[in-house]
């Protein structure tokens, strides 16, 4: 972009970069489909705002989009084709659809909404590819992480839900995958997906209780059949700030790793559970909220990394910013450089504002360490790492050739695409009021 270096333009300073090979998937269009309803618009410019920080890494990737066939690998054929058809023109003959599949209220028709879709699920699909077929170690998707999505339904401002078309795509090559979940709103339909199978483990950290969304991720929510106890849920309570969100996660994913011993590791990075979010009610700094994925990084494991919730669009630019850094080992600055989107930073202009809320920490240190507890005691009952025979691989996006996709490498420019704004897209302030098992293995 013209006269914006960036918030990553030290990270090109190194000739030699101590990272592992990291592949970042930039989708276009994501900060221009708007959506037009109070909290929405934050789905789209968030990405802009957060991939015009970091697009001038070595290693950037204008992703495959998804097709029809690839989103019914997990919803159902009614379901993807209604998203394919629908738009707000001719949603008025849709009504008993809309209704059927959850689509409305929370989960708008706008236009390009397909188009989106397919962007932000074939980004995810090509980063599982991707690792598949050890190309990188890391993949970074900040469009993706979109959770809630159900295999008949829309859910929680999600549509497709790519982290499970994702780990379908990593489990052709890995027997066992781990999903961890930082969003403060539970995991529900990646749970969901995959509550009957030791394939896969899913660890959600979450507010939880008071009629919170989606209303799932009690602590007893273990799994069934093959997949009990590969289903850990951590319920949290308003207002955990750094140091209890800590005490918890490390210990918990240090014992996951130990006991499942994952061959690949999807982290959704929702930034909704940070201070000051607007549907939020956590207190977690933007260091706090990175300390968790770099963290992850640690193990050495090879990991797709996803977006997610956040509706203060500012802090979560920031945050996937911050984050993105630290997978690839560089520091940058605090002083944020000039861009078109510079006065929504105000009043300080930094990287690391202070997020915190007079909410106050209800996670008591006997709490945390009680939910520890009950954790540890279901992972000793689990009795190996499983494993699968081996198999044919079936083929993947890498056996196709795509004659009719642009050079993934060639990032293009923004100038040649129109920017539609919805009347709510940017705001002044938090309190502006712009504001059976689903998939066989």
């Amino acid at each position: 972009m013209k006269g914006e270096a960036g918030f990553m333009e030290q990270l090109l300073n190194s000739n030699e970069h101590k990272c592992q090979c990291l592949h970042i998937f930039y989708v276009p269009h994501a900060g221009h489909l708007s959506i037009s309803l109070r909290f929405l618009p934050a789905q789209g410019t968030r990405v802009w705002m957060g991939n015009n920080s970091c697009f001038c890494l070595w290693k950037v990737f204008k992703p495959y989009q998804a097709s029809q066939h690839d989103m019914c690998r997990f919803h159902s054929e009614d379901y993807i084709d209604f998203l394919q058809r629908v738009s707000p023109n001719n949603m008025q003959g849709f009504t008993k659809s809309l209704n059927a599949f959850n689509v409305g209220d929370d989960c708008p028709v706008f236009p390009g909404l397909f188009e989106f879709c397919s962007r932000y699920t074939g980004a995810s699909l090509q980063g599982a590819t991707q690792l598949n077929n050890k190309i990188c170690d890391i993949a970074i998707n900040w469009a993706g992480g979109l959770h809630h999505a159900k295999k008949f339904e829309a859910s929680g401002f999600c549509y497709v839900n790519d982290i499970v078309i994702g780990i379908l795509e990593l489990l052709k090559y890995h027997p066992r995958v781990l999903y961890i979940d930082i969003d403060i709103h539970h995991g529900d339909g990646v749970q969901e997906a995959f509550y009957l199978t030791d394939r896969v483990m899913t660890v959600s950290f979450h507010k939880y209780g008071n009629y919170f969304f989606p209303g799932t991720g009690d602590m007893y929510e273990v799994g069934a059949e093959s997949g009990r106890y590969y289903c850990l849920n951590v319920p949290l309570r308003d207002g955990i700030d750094d140091q209890s969100y800590k005490h918890l996660f490390q210990p918990v994913i240090n014992q996951v790793v130990d006991y499942y011993q994952p061959t690949c590791i999807v982290l959704q990075c929702g930034a909704d559970s940070l201070g000051c979010d607007r549907l939020g009610c956590f207190n977690l700094s933007i260091r706090g909220h990175g300390e968790c994925v770099e963290y992850v990084k640690s193990f050495n494991i090879p990991l797709l990394v996803l977006g997610g919730g956040g509706y203060t669009v500012r802090n979560v630019a920031r945050c996937w910013t911050y984050e993105t850094s630290l997978l690839v080992d560089e520091p940058i600055s605090d002083e944020l450089p000039y861009s078109e989107y510079f006065e929504y930073f105000a009043p300080d202009f930094t990287l690391h504002p202070d997020v915190s809320t007079r909410i106050e920490n209800q996670n008591s240190r006997q709490y945390l360490d009680q939910i520890r507890q009950t954790i540890f005691e279901n992972l000793k009952m689990l009795n190996h790492a499983p494993s699968v025979q081996i198999h044919d691989v079936p083929s993947d996006l890498l056996s196709y050739d795509r004659t009719d996709e642009p050079d993934p490498e060639e990032r293009g420019s923004e100038e040649n695409y129109t920017r539609p704004e919805a009347p709510n897209e940017f705001y002044d302030g938090d309190h502006d009021n712009d504001k059976e098992s689903d998939v066989e293995i």
